[in-house]
């Protein structure tokens, strides 16, 4: 079974690079304490286009569990707009940070990902 990206976007216009700063580090504790309950990672989003987060999962039922209808309504209150919610499947991760090329959550020998690229 594969991982989940959810990426989860706010039709609102692009706030200061300090605003986006204190917006994410303010509610950062939130997703630091999910990583009990499945989340791996969660990247904020600030653009022309929006503002949102992209969050990858250990896989979809730990995402459903968290994006329930009472948090999207939680979150359109906070933010005053429905946020559009974006789901995946993620099969295959590389990590350039760590070194590393996952596929379903598993690591992989570099060998087996050059392997797999011939």
């Amino acid at each position: 079974m594969g991982n989940c990206i959810v990426v989860v976007q706010f039709d609102l216009p692009k706030r200061t690079e300090e605003q986006a700063i204190k917006g994410g580090t303010g509610t950062a504790p939130i997703y630091r304490n999910l990583g009990t309950k499945g989340l791996i990672r969660k990247d904020y989003l600030n653009g022309d286009s929006g503002t949102g987060g992209v969050y990858l999962w250990k896989d979809r039922q730990s995402a459903e569990a968290w994006f329930t209808e009472e948090r999207i309504g939680e979150l359109a209150r906070r933010f005053g707009v429905k946020p559009r919610l974006t789901w995946y499947d993620t099969h295959v991760t590389v990590d350039n940070l760590k070194g590393e090329t996952r596929v379903n959550g598993v690591l992989i020998a570099a060998s087996e990902a050059q392997d797999a690229a011939a």
